[in-house]
This record gives structure tokens, C-alpha cells and sequence, in this order.
């Protein structure tokens, strides 16, 4: 299977919401996939939290020990967010082999969402999910 067809089959099983869409949902878990340097240039989204795309699953998974409890939460609304809504397609799909219930991605990403003239707050105001402690 190629990436693309990856990522389709990814994009079938998943939600997709569009920047409007989110702006106006108030039932929503948004999580930030981007690296620091990605998140200083851009900004986030007000009210999101940062989780690495490479802790994802750690943190998401109720039963991890690393679990945080504001993002493990498999039967939240849970919307992914990345620079161009390409990895948080497939990290949403990872989401949903984990049992979430309702978890998608932006559509185009961060940079949609800032084309689409959305809000956004400074990196430094974004909750963080702390580097996991080593077992």
C-alpha cells in the first residue's frame, strides 16, 4: 500500500472537520501534533493542548502509564491538529485503534486555519503534556 492510499483509508474511518466547522463546535478535545518550533511560528488553536505526534498514543491511552487524563479521554469528541492535515489523518486512525470513539483531524491543518483568518494565542499560553517520564 502506498502513503496515499494510506491515507485515504485513514481519512474513510476518521472524522474530518473543516476550520469553520471547529471554530463553532464547543464539544471538542483539540490536540496540537506540531513540534515547538511549528507552534512559535504559527501560533495554536485558543484552548488546545500540545501532545507530540511521537507521544500520542502514550498519553491518549487511559490504560498507559503515561496517560494524561486531559487527553485520555477515548469517548471525546478528539479533533488533530498538524500544519497540513496529513499526519493528524493518520494519527487520528491510530486514535481510533486505540478505542476512541469520535476522533478526526483539521482539514488542511494549522495552515488552513489560519488562512481561514481563525483565532490563534501565542505558543507560550498552550497547555503542555510534560515529556514522559522514563520507565
Amino acid at each position: 500500500m502506498t502513503i496515499e492510499e494510506r491515507l485515504a483509508a485513514a481519512r474513510v474511518r476518521i472524522e474530518r472537520i473543516d476550520p469553520d466547522e471547529l471554530a463553532l463546535a464547543d464539544d471538542v478535545l483539540v490536540i496540537d501534533l506540531r513540534c515547538r518550533e511549528e507552534r512559535e511560528a504559527t501560533g495554536v488553536i485558543p484552548g488546545s493542548i500540545s501532545v507530540l505526534r511521537s507521544h500520542l498514543e502514550w498519553r491518549c491511552d487511559p490504560s498507559s502509564p503515561w496517560s494524561d487524563p486531559r487527553v485520555a479521554r477515548p469517548d471525546e469528541r478528539t479533533v488533530l491538529v498538524c500544519a497540513d492535515g496529513f499526519s493528524s489523518s493518520l494519527a487520528a486512525e491510530s486514535l481510533l485503534d486505540l478505542g476512541f470513539t469520535r476522533p478526526g483531524d483539521l482539514v488542511g491543518g494549522m495552515n488552513a486555519w489560519v488562512a481561514a483568518g481563525r483565532p490563534t494565542q501565542a505558543a507560550s499560553e498552550q497547555p503542555v503534556t510534560p515529556y514522559p517520564p522514563r520507565p
